[in-house]
């Protein structure tokens, strides 16, 4: 797969850099439940388990509109799609305001259900984007420099929300993220407006009207995006990477609470740190050094150490080994998206709708998590990360391969 594009690299400066922004807006929105997951725990006095169901909710979003995004896409065009996303963000952000006046886990849990819907339609729009931007062989590369601008947000949502409240966690009242929230959508709108009128170009991976197969002849002879092994297997590697991922990413705040850590915000930075090292070294290094599917391989054992470590070592130390999972976690999603999306030609907006899809592994794998936790205790809880990346070594092994 190839851009249709036949701009120079200098042309992708500005989409790039654009795009960036949307990249770190995911990022942003999805850290915001690191924050909020330890505030509900002590603020409603509910479990771990419920507490974790703003992620459940966010991500499960995904699974109902995946294949809904890639329709609208299709028929407005990713820049028009990328607006439509931050209008649904500042929605769901809006009703965080009387979820917390009303001190209310149902209403939470609608406004984290419909920024999922937001995410969903903005995920949807820049990952496939970004990976027909240009050469197929360097699109890890594009997807790296993306993941620095998604991650360095995770942490930056947390810390944002501290700042602005000036409280430790554990003093807050629902009714103190009113004023953070206020400013989230104001920003968001505005971020939507410049998607609008952004000189963002509407790209096509070859193949993509292409009925007869000459731009991709593999694609030709298929009927349905079912029939695409390596794409349906790279799917489920997505959906526990999202799963595995978002417990590096998501947890550390709770960990460290749990742990009794004074300003337990702060190691929201544990994960992030060890992702942007993995991005640099993917941005430097694919393809000119390393194959997309090297870099896979090399990831997961990065991220089996991390994930085992984690749950041996005392657990005073534990969650630093964290940093080794995000550090394996971080070219997985710049590898997986263009290792599944190859010669699917025609099939490129479906096959790119089920690798969203597979996203709810957001909300399936953290929730098992902390059932996990209320059971086995916290650090005995990241056992669940250890046959997920077990997968994701096999998909980088051999399952891309697979062709019929």
């Amino acid at each position: 797969m190839a851009s249709t594009n036949t701009h120079n690299q200098k042309s992708f400066l500005v989409p790039i850099t654009i795009i960036g922004l949307m990249f770190f807006a995911i990022g942003f929105a999805l850290g915001i439940n690191s924050y909020l997951i330890p505030l509900l725990n002590s603020a409603l006095e509910i479990s771990s388990t419920e507490s974790y169901l703003v992620l459940a909710a966010t991500f499960s979003a995904f699974l109902l509109f995946g294949y809904p995004a890639s329709l609208v896409i299709g028929k407005i065009g990713y820049k028009n799609t990328m607006a439509l996303s931050f209008l649904m963000f500042a929605v769901g952000f809006y009703l965080f305001i009387p979820s917390a006046n009303n001190e209310s886990l149902a209403l939470f849990l609608v406004a984290s259900f419909i920024s999922g819907m937001g995410n969903t339609f903005l995920q949807a729009s820049v990952n496939p984007y970004i990976t027909i931007l240009g050469p197929i062989e360097s699109a890890a590369k594009r997807m790296s420099i993306m993941g620095i601008a998604n991650k360095l947000a995770w942490p930056i949502a947390p810390l944002f929300l501290a700042l602005v409240i000036g409280k430790e966690v554990d003093m807050v009242q629902l009714t103190d993220i009113n004023l953070p929230f206020m400013i989230i959508i104001g920003v968001f709108l505005l971020l939507g407006l410049l998607a609008l009128l952004a000189p963002l170009p509407e790209v096509k991976a070859a193949g993509e009207d292409d009925e007869n197969g000459e731009d991709c002849p593999y694609a030709a002879s298929k009927t349905s995006v079912w029939q695409f092994p390596h794409l349906l297997l790279g799917v489920l590697a997505l959906f526990l990477y999202v799963g595995v991922e978002t417990i590096s990413l998501g947890t550390l705040v709770d960990y460290a609470t749990t742990l009794g850590l004074a300003n337990a915000e702060y190691y929201a930075w544990i994960a992030p740190i060890g992702m942007v090292i993995g991005y640099i070294c993917g941005a430097l290094l694919i393809p000119k050094y390393i194959s997309q599917d090297k870099a896979l391989r090399i990831c997961a054992y990065l991220a089996l150490f991390g994930s085992v470590m984690t749950v041996v070592v005392p657990e005073q130390y534990s969650i630093y080994f964290i940093a080794f999972m995000a550090l394996g976690c971080s070219l997985m999603w710049p590898a997986l998206w263009p290792l599944a999306m190859t010669e699917l030609g025609k099939f490129t907006k479906a096959g790119s709708s089920l690798m969203v899809i597979a996203i709810v592994g957001g909300a399936l794998i953290p929730t098992a998590f902390a059932s996990l936790k209320d059971v086995f205790g916290a650090q005995n809880a990241y056992m669940i990360c250890i046959p997920c990346f077990l997968f994701i070594l096999y998909y980088g092994i051999k399952g891309h391969k697979i062709r019929t």
